[in-house]
């Protein structure tokens, strides 16, 4: 029997606006509400609002249906103040009680390589957000960016979660197939899902490329590459951005006809059925254990964090930020605390990287900026004025203090 399991990370950052030199010390407006705006309310007419409704369908329609979604807190405080009505809709799936929520750094941070009291932090921000929006705890966690290596396992397992989200990465598995539950070598009862990175690529990134082998990509010809997995494997993870559908993959190639077949034609076949994470976790004893060292993730070939690290820029501007930690947290100034915090997002050091591949053609589709050296340069001036901000906090205390 193939248990499918659907998740879908949903996330937009608080992209910077054009800060430059001249803005450093006269003004701590950082990020661009106009464009940050537009894009979620783009995004949500584009996408969350008719892939919602195609997954409401799916679940009225066929009872076995799961999905699963993780979503970014920055994405869920621009749904409250942009799409009210996208956020609704997201509830009404949780509703269903066949929709499972996820954990995540509220930021959507790379914390846990730099700082794990702000990693830790985040984390509890994301799920007092989940309680306070759904009425919902999670008990599986997705890094950011699928971030994940023993380190983390072991660290996840003590915060409490049952299960956690990684790459299906081939130097990592070897001979293994992701197509099955793992333990973590650093863990106990934590048990790890991998994604089936070429299943999920095939809809996220290959869907409407014409030239690829494989296109049309229709329902029931992804259904019979989940049905040969029978024998072979216990679950086919299928995890992508949810932005696939009506954003990256537009309406007019068929991505929504897509989802809208793929379920009834893989439930054709009578072994195969959907489960959520927490549902694998409990279902399956772990059919092996991976031992993983070096940091993996998602993002390209090397399935590394060099994405967001990999050159001298990206290095800098993370070391400089997470510098700031300590004297940030000290000045107790809540609006400080909280233009760091949504510094550390991701994609700022995303837009920065120099390497170019097949899978980042999608997402330069949001990459605000000309080039990687523009994105550098603004983010340093930021950093620049936050240092400033801090001075002038640690002047103030001092000053009281005397007085």
């Amino acid at each position: 029997m193939v248990k499918v399991c659907l998740y879908f990370q949903v996330h937009q950052p608080y992209r910077l606006r054009n800060y430059t030199v001249f803005d450093i010390g006269n003004t701590s407006n950082y990020f661009d509400d106009e464009k940050n705006a537009n894009v979620l309310k783009r995004v949500a007419r584009k996408c969350y609002l008719p892939a919602n409704q195609v997954i409401m369908e799916l679940l009225e329609k066929h009872p076995e249906f799961r999905a699963s979604f993780s979503m970014s807190g920055t994405v869920l405080e621009q749904m409250e103040r942009h799409s009210p009505e996208a956020l609704e809709s997201f509830k009404s799936l949780v509703r269903t009680k066949r929709v499972e929520l996820l954990d995540e750094t509220y930021f959507h941070s790379l914390a846990f390589i730099y700082s794990k009291n702000e990693f830790k932090e985040q984390v509890r921000l994301h799920n007092q957000k989940m309680q306070k929006l759904f009425g919902y705890k999670p008990r599986v966690f997705r890094n950011t960016e699928l971030i994940y290596n023993n380190e983390m396992a072991g660290f996840i397992e003590k915060m409490g979660y049952d299960g956690v989200l990684a790459e299906g990465a081939d130097h990592i598995l070897g001979w293994r197939s992701p197509n099955f539950v793992y333990k973590p070598k650093s863990a106990n009862r934590l048990k790890l899902l991998l994604k089936n990175y070429k299943l999920s690529d095939d809809i996220a990134f290959r869907f409407s490329e014409r030239s690829w082998q494989e296109w049309p990509l229709t329902a029931d010809k992804f259904s019979s590459w989940i049905s040969a997995v029978n024998g072979n494997g216990v679950c086919v993870n299928l995890f992508m951005d949810y932005e696939t559908f009506g954003e990256h993959q537009w309406d007019e190639t068929g991505i929504f006809e897509f989802l809208r077949h793929m379920p009834g034609e893989i439930l054709k076949h009578k072994d195969n059925s959907f489960r959520t994470p927490s549902e694998l976790v409990k279902e399956h004893e772990p059919a092996g254990e991976l031992d993983i060292h070096n940091m993996i993730s998602w993002a390209d070939v090397e399935r590394d964090i060099s994405a967001w690290t990999g050159n001298s820029m990206q290095q800098a501007a993370i070391s400089e930020l997470y510098r700031l930690e300590s004297e940030i947290k000290a000045s107790k100034d809540n609006s400080l605390l909280e233009d760091w915090r949504r510094l550390q997002t991701s994609d700022n050091f995303y837009y920065m990287c120099t390497k170019w591949f097949s899978d980042g053609d999608v997402h330069k589709y949001f990459n605000p900026y000309e080039s990687p050296y523009d994105a550098f340069i603004s983010f340093m001036n930021i950093i620049n004025d936050i240092k400033i901000r801090v001075k002038r906090c640690q002047t103030t205390k001092n000053k009281n203090k005397d007085d």
